[in-house]
């Protein structure tokens, strides 16, 4: 097998993983709110519902058990099989009854779903960080990235209209699956991929704070660490409550979950790729700055057309334009949290890094949910909007900290 051949393999496998490790979630935070929303739940309840994914913000403390032993590698495929395979059996209790009458039993197998698919995604992509080259790590980034906008088609529009056609339980055994298909690849992975990098001897024991320390004092590693927590989380907010907004402008379940969950999904794939292209001829520095004007002119677009009730031609096209955005801020996101992995702590700092993301993450969501409540949708995304063209003066201001490549 040539190097290219085994590189794009690499490339298809983690990919896939990511894709069947995302679905399920996107399915429980990004579909599920459409149904909690026809069942008369209340954008708090909703936003709070978000918190059943807080063990993503823990991820550095679930990665440090992962770093020990002789050849990371072999323990990073077996934590992930585990993990994966437990996901799955999750997920299918899940479906075993409709919950949505049952908030607290859906939220704790929801926490108990987010903490199992949170500590799989750390060998994940732990591995990815010690078997790509350098060279190659942007575009795994752009890759993970458009598995994130499949997985949104997949979790926020194909399971939403499976759950229409075949009822409650159909979208969890179809999810499973994937995962179960996942668990499987990477068997075959650990028994004939052996070409990889791999390190005979374990890291030194350190402290969680040490190897924060340590994660800091990479060159522009303190600039990214802001980015890392405010370049995405506004989009992806805008993201998250596109399908209660879409219900609240008069569109029915079925058409937003087409529009929304598949076409937004498609869209924010390509815009994924379209974001790796443009880094390797313009400069990532370039890109990054990019990105976020894209993510305040998408938000300040919709803001308007919540604003003024306009054609639903041009709410279609404002909803298009935050998965452009959210997919093509995601590839550069990821692609640099890659970056700031060190090779011989890539469990650890993978994990650190995706704990503040997931922060983030899970804080503005919840905090839009009481600016929804308290003063709609207009203000909801207005305050977004002004929030993302802070993030733009940031990008301008400390752009020369990130890499050009």
């Amino acid at each position: 097998m040539s190097e290219r051949t085994r590189l794009i393999g690499l490339q298809a496998l983690f990919a896939w993983l990511n894709l069947a490790l995302t679905a399920p979630s996107v399915y429980l935070w990004l579909g599920l709110p459409l149904l909690m929303r026809q069942h008369g739940w209340s954008g708090v309840d909703i936003g709070l519902f978000q918190l059943a994914g807080l063990p993503a913000v823990f991820k550095f403390l679930l990665a440090r058990p992962m770093e020990r032993g002789a050849t990371p590698q072999r323990g990073y495929r077996a934590w992930a099989f585990f993990l994966i395979l437990s996901l799955a059996a999750i997920l299918l209790l899940i479906g075993w009854s409709d919950l949505l009458a049952s908030p607290l039993q859906l939220f704790a197998l929801a926490f108990a779903a987010a903490w199992l698919a949170t500590w799989a995604d750390i060998p994940i992509n732990a591995l990815a960080i010690r078997y790509l080259p350098s060279d190659e790590r942007l575009r795994a980034g752009g890759l993970r990235s458009a598995a994130l906008s499949l997985g949104a088609i997949v979790g926020g529009g194909v399971m939403l209209m499976v759950q229409l056609q075949w009822g409650w339980r159909a979208p969890f055994v179809a999810l499973a699956g994937m995962l179960v298909i996942g668990a499987l690849l990477l068997a075959a992975m650990s028994t004939r991929d052996q070409s990889g990098p791999l390190y005979s001897s374990p890291r030194a024991p350190s402290s969680a704070l040490k190897d924060f320390q340590n994660y800091l004092a990479q060159p522009g590693a303190r600039t990214w660490t802001a980015l890392l927590m405010l370049y995405f989380p506004f989009v992806g907010t805008a993201w998250f409550y596109l399908k209660p907004l879409m219900l609240d402008l008069g569109f029915d379940a079925q058409r937003v979950a087409q529009i929304v969950g598949v076409g937004g999904g498609l869209a924010a794939a390509a815009s994924s790729v379209t974001a790796v292209y443009l880094a390797r001829r313009i400069g990532l520095r370039r890109a990054v700055l990019a990105g976020a004007w894209l993510g305040f002119a998408a938000l300040s677009a919709l803001a308007l057309a919540a604003t003024s009730r306009p054609a639903p031609s041009f709410i279609i096209a404002s909803a298009a334009c935050v998965a452009i955005a959210m997919g093509y801020i995601a590839a550069l996101a990821f692609g640099l949290t890659m970056h700031f992995a060190r090779q011989n702590a890539a469990a650890t700092d993978y994990g650190l890094q995706s704990s503040l993301f997931s922060l983030s993450r899970l804080l503005v969501p919840a905090i839009g949910g009481l600016l929804l409540d308290q003063i709609g949708r207009t203000g909801l995304l207005t305050s977004l909007a002004i929030a993302m063209l802070g993030v733009c003066f940031l990008c301008v201001w400390r752009a020369k900290d990130l890499p050009d490549t």
